[in-house]
């Protein structure tokens, strides 16, 4: 797997304060795939949005920070993003081919915005992109749930077309 990076995306302070579904499986799940990554020296990227001023996403804020139970040791790489999509105009479509990476294991928030279009992206830049389940999640909505948006995403939308999703015991082999 040394041509693959795990990628987790937009896990700040003033999201997971929130309390976003499945909290705990979910920052438990992020642990334990990114102490396996660390153990078995797959590269992390984290991608951490950046708000405009006076948002809570607000770069240089608390807020705005990776959350402290799953943040970047030194040396980890972190991409700064203004879309939902973690390839526009961050440099990290470049990075990852300078690096030879083809694979993708694709984490974070939010399921049905920033991981999507990241994913959906990755796919069509040609990056076999895998996504443990239970390892994104985000907020339910007027009209439906985060827990239903999380599996019609998961079993619906990106398994078998744009993405492999795959227990999280199955991506720590």
């Amino acid at each position: 797997m040394k041509n693959t990076v795990l990628m987790v995306v937009d896990v700040q302070n003033a999201i997971m304060e929130g309390k976003p579904y499945n909290e705990a499986d979910f920052i438990q799940n992020l642990q334990k795939l990114i102490a396996n990554a660390r153990e078995n020296d797959i590269e992390i990227i984290y991608i951490q949005h950046d708000g405009k001023a006076g948002s809570p996403l607000e770069k240089g804020t608390k807020g705005w920070e990776i959350y402290g139970e799953i943040a970047p040791k030194a040396g980890e790489k972190v991409f700064n993003k203004i879309y939902n999509s973690s390839f526009k105009e961050t440099g990290l479509h470049e990075y990852l081919q300078g690096r030879g990476i083809d694979s993708i294991i694709l984490t974070g928030m939010a399921t049905e915005f920033c991981i999507d279009t990241t994913c959906k992206v990755a796919f069509e830049l040609g990056y076999d992109v895998i996504i443990p389940k239970g390892a994104t999640t985000t907020f339910g909505n007027e009209i439906v749930s985060a827990e239903l948006l999380v599996k019609h995403h998961e079993e619906k939308i990106w398994n078998g077309r744009f993405a492999k999703v795959v227990l999280i015991d199955e991506v720590m082999k």
